[in-house]
């Protein structure tokens, strides 16, 4: 049984609930994600605070394409907006960035700053930042897939972790606690291979109100669960 008196290593977060915490202010949902994006930096330096290692957040995932062009429109436009100032905000908090998910479907103009977000911050220690953006579990895993298949190694026997060296995540370590603000109770695609022996924590909290107080919450109930990790 492993112990889990220490942080997680690893914390993902689905961050739900920007469009109902605007709506109840009788605000547009655009600020709703405008005020989830304001609370990204400050949920990052907690955790770094708390000894957390690795923080991935679910921006954006494959099927959000679907949603109503005009919101889509407008997610990409503040991502553009603001990713160069938090980009500086992060690197003055020495985090490191990494993206996982494509990049294909983002403009030219977006694809730079990423690129630039992650090699200004590639040699920060402190917090490693994984923005999931444009990204899908079984996407990811239908990548891993085609791209073993077309190179050498997939003309022999492939065991786990040789698979998961082609997924986006093979630099970093599987999540140990996931996170879902908002009150839904699924995974939503996301991190569906990492998540196996991941601890689960689901809250009601709107993500732009997911703050210290329901950090250390989450970390406590993490804190006394036993993780057998399959073993007795």
């Amino acid at each position: 049984m492993t112990q889990t008196n220490c942080p997680p290593q690893h914390v993902a977060i689905i961050m739900d609930g920007n469009g109902r915490w605007a709506k109840r202010r009788g605000l547009p949902r655009l600020m709703g994600h405008g005020a989830g994006e304001n609370n990204i930096l400050p949920v990052a330096k907690i955790f770094a605070h708390y000894g957390v290692k690795y923080l991935t957040l679910y921006a954006f995932s494959t099927e959000n394409w679907n949603r109503p062009r005009t919101e889509v429109r407008g997610l990409l436009k503040l991502l553009a907006l603001r990713i160069d100032a938090e980009t500086q905000a992060f690197h003055r908090e020495n985090i490191r960035i990494l993206h996982i998910g494509t990049l294909d479907n983002l403009a030219p103009q977006i694809q730079k700053k990423v690129q630039y977000a992650m090699e200004l911050t590639r040699n920060n220690t402190g917090l490693t930042f994984c923005l999931a953006f444009d990204y899908g579990s079984r996407d990811e895993i239908v990548r891993a897939a085609r791209d073993i298949a077309s190179s050498n190694a997939g003309r022999g026997h492939i065991n786990e972790r040789q698979f998961a060296q082609h997924l986006d995540t093979h630099d970093i370590p599987d999540p140990d606690l996931i996170i879902r603000t908002g009150g839904e109770i699924r995974l939503s695609n996301f991190l569906l291979w990492q998540a196996a022996y991941a601890e689960l924590y689901f809250t009601p909290v709107l993500w732009p109100d997911f703050d210290e107080e329901e950090i250390k919450k989450a970390l406590s109930e993490y804190q006394q669960r036993h993780r057998r990790l399959g073993k007795l």
